[in-house]
């Protein structure tokens, strides 16, 4: 099944996705609305980021993404 898998362009389309959540327009929505898309638009690119700093490894037909938490020096 992973054949064929570009792990690195997948790891660039998240970083892609979490660029594209920085630039994404806030909708012309107010009160609770406003509220909930802000916090939407806060995970998703905190999600897509994440992913977007891993490094995949494919062992044993199982895809580990490495993500390095630790604070940069």
């Amino acid at each position: 099944m992973a054949e064929g898998i570009d792990f690195d362009a997948m790891i660039e389309r998240f970083r892609e996705r979490a660029a594209s959540v920085k630039r994404r327009q806030l909708p012309p929505i107010g009160g609770d609305e406003r509220t909930q898309f802000i916090r939407q638009a806060q995970l998703d690119f905190q999600d897509f980021a994440m992913l977007g700093d891993a490094t995949a490894t494919l062992e044993d037909g199982i895809l580990t993404f490495r993500v390095d938490l630790r604070p940069k020096p």
